[in-house]
């Protein structure tokens, strides 16, 4: 299957995403995950995203199209994918359906995690990431309080979860990617969430509706 995952930051892509990947033996893109671990290293695509990540904007459509263009190519094999981050503008949405098409292939699904934004504040207050593995989630599912679950790894507040950083972003997001929601709603293949409830609660609804379309 394919499916891309959409939703405000905050809002639990990463979670889910990685939960679907897991449990459907599919290949898993986190581009914040990529672009922060370009950050990290230094590389060229990491001094380009730098400055535009810490003001909490958007990397443009010609920096991102590219980037997922190689990685389709690298892993759209027959297990397929979940996108977590792409596409989050309606030209990333429109590049994505035409190489889709061009290789004679289609989105099974496009899920939309949805919450209130006082909600979504909130959540970042708590939300860590691990450098070594790009785990992320809340500071009570760390170990000893400080260290990742998954690999042992020190996790640490995320630079980019201000809350100066965050309304940006946000505001990001309803401008560039609510119009995504509305292409995969007229197209027929949208699936919206309420992403309010305990992840588990999520992860029944989602795979619930991805065993009917399977």
């Amino acid at each position: 299957m394919r499916i891309v995952l959409l939703g405000p930051p905050a809002s639990g892509k990463g979670t889910q995403g990685r939960a679907i990947a897991a449990q459907m033996g599919l290949n898993y893109l986190s581009t914040g995950a990529l672009l922060r671990e370009a950050i990290d290293n230094r590389c060229e695509l990491g001094l380009a995203a730098e400055p535009i990540l810490a003001r909490g904007g958007y990397l443009p459509d010609a920096l991102m199209e590219p980037i997922l263009g190689e990685w389709l190519v690298r892993h759209d094999d027959k297990n397929g994918w979940v996108l977590d981050g792409f596409p989050r503008s309606l030209g990333q949405a429109q590049y994505l359906d035409q190489w889709l098409s061009s290789h004679g292939k289609k989105l099974d699904m496009a899920i939309t995690l949805a919450a209130p934004y006082e909600d979504l504040v909130s959540r970042i207050r708590s939300r860590v990431e691990c450098p070594d593995c790009r785990w992320s989630g809340k500071t009570d599912e760390l170990r000893d309080a400080e260290f990742c679950p998954t690999c042992g790894g020190l996790a640490t507040a995320r630079h980019d979860d201000s809350e100066e950083n965050y309304k940006n972003r946000y505001a990001e997001y309803v401008a560039y990617t609510l119009p995504v929601i509305d292409f995969y709603r007229e197209a027929g293949s949208l699936l919206s969430v309420s992403a309010n409830g305990t992840r588990e609660v999520i992860s029944a609804e989602i795979f619930s509706h991805l065993a009917a379309k399977s």
